[in-house]
């Protein structure tokens, strides 16, 4: 059973991914050469509990097994759930996905943009714009009356033909109370695959992205997934909530232009 979420709810979410959106926003400006994983960790607890709000990241888990940081910090061949720490300093060339889900007043904000560190060099680059563009691709197929495959097809199909990799083991969700609810979204699959898109839906869709093969290990913190061939890997993720029209981005931070992220998505649809 997919959740749907009443107008009162709706507007609960858009406070939390709010705050989800301007907390990522600042630490991506922070991502500098020489500033470590650990003093971007810091500083995301700190903007998360100045807004009022709590890391759904620390703590998450069972038993022993819990993520000890406040937010996720990927870095060049890390996928996701990267953990903070001071050993790890940030590069020039590096690419640093940072990931922030929390919790305000009952509900979930998640999202997620990978960024560069410095120069790129051109397969850097290009894989974050890949990346992103499928994740935009994603997002105008959830529309009310769409299966979830819509959304995991145009995500596959555009980002095979750019001919890179498609990590399997993590896929995107829906989101609202919890940070994983139904429906599962993978990156890939079928159009005819999954349930019906209905208004009132709120859903993480996030493309995860390797430049190389997808195979992915795991670091013996049983949490930081990487690629098996070291090759770069990227991350862009939304919340968005399906409308009777448009899917509305709920993850947009303050310093956007709302114009300039409708005009990129048309530029995008376009590609797909």
């Amino acid at each position: 059973m997919i959740p749907t979420k009443n107008p009162e709810q709706i507007e609960k979410m858009r406070a939390a991914c709010k705050i989800a959106a301007n907390v990522l926003d600042r630490l991506c400006q922070m991502a500098e050469a020489g500033v470590t994983t650990y003093d971007l960790d810091q500083e995301g607890k700190r903007l998360i509990e100045e807004a009022g709000a709590v890391s759904a990241c620390y703590n998450y888990g069972f038993g022993d097994h819990r993520f000890p940081a406040y937010t996720c910090l990927s870095v060049n061949d890390e996928i996701v759930h990267g953990i903070g720490s001071m050993k790890r300093v940030l590069q020039d060339g590096d690419i640093i996905s940072v990931d922030i889900s929390l919790v305000y007043d009952g509900w979930i904000g998640d999202n997620c943009r990978s960024v560069g560190v410095g120069q790129l060099d051109e397969d850097a680059r290009r894989l974050l714009e890949v990346t992103e563009e499928a994740l935009y691709l994603g997002i105008e197929e959830a529309r009310s009356g769409h299966r979830v495959g819509f959304i995991s097809n145009a995500v596959e199909k555009y980002v095979r033909r750019q001919r890179y990799g498609i990590v399997r083991e993590f896929v995107g969700h829906g989101v609202g109370r919890s940070m994983h609810e139904e429906p599962q979204i993978p990156n890939f699959g079928s159009r005819n695959r999954g349930d019906y898109l209905r208004p009132g839906m709120t859903l993480a869709i996030e493309p995860m992205i390797t430049a190389g093969r997808s195979a992915v290990k795991m670091d013996r913190d049983g949490w930081t997934a990487r690629t098996k061939d070291g090759s770069l890997a990227a991350h862009f993720e939304h919340t968005v909530l399906v409308t009777n029209g448009e899917p509305e981005i709920l993850t947009l931070p303050d310093s956007w232009n709302g114009q300039v992220v409708r005009q990129y998505e048309s530029n995008v649809a376009n590609k797909g």
